[in-house]
């Protein structure tokens, strides 16, 4: 039975590669037939197909089985072994508190890592009497090994004119 269903998927194979005309050229697609299958196992062009020296299709054991032939592997990516490390928190320092001339808080953020890297800024503003009116929160993505800038707008922070100064985690929080 198994014998039978080779042979019968490898002469449908090799209809099929044929009819398609898969490594034909135009004028040899009107000449081709399939072939039996006994003569398609010689030729190669039926994957699966018993060769001429193997027992019967009647599903009798005892013959000979061609082996199949096998697809050459392919590499496959593998995961890296080292994983990158996570990165150092930065440092953040204010360089200009907000007020009614500029109504942004701006901090310069320091990368120490040797990656470019996402971190994440805190500034509090306060008024006369130390209460914190508000709190900020922003995101600045700084290169290797470098500075930069982040401005973060105050409007939330209620009148500005009563910001008396404002503090910065000097904590800059690496996210990512």
């Amino acid at each position: 039975m198994i014998k039978r269903v080779h042979m019968t998927a490898g002469v449908v194979l090799a209809a099929v590669i044929v009819l398609s005309g898969c490594g034909a050229t135009k004028s040899d697609i009107g000449k081709s037939t399939p072939q039996p299958a006994s003569t398609a196992g010689r030729s190669g062009s039926a994957v699966g197909a018993p060769r001429a020296d193997s027992s019967s299709s009647t599903g009798e054991s005892g013959g000979k089985q061609s082996s199949r032939p096998t697809a050459p592997s392919t590499p496959t990516a593998s995961p890296s072994v080292a994983a990158a490390r996570p990165l150092k928190d930065g440092t953040a320092v204010l360089t200009h508190c907000a007020d009614t001339d500029d109504p942004y808080a701006t901090v310069a953020v320091q990368n120490p890592n040797g990656r470019q890297g996402l971190f994440a800024v805190r500034i509090s503003y306060k008024n006369a009497n130390g209460f914190t009116m508000a709190e900020t929160y922003d995101e600045v993505s700084v290169p290797a090994k470098s500075k930069a800038k982040v401005r973060v707008a105050v409007a939330s922070a209620g009148p500005v004119d009563e910001i008396a100064r404002c503090e910065v985690n000097p904590r800059a929080t690496a996210v990512r």
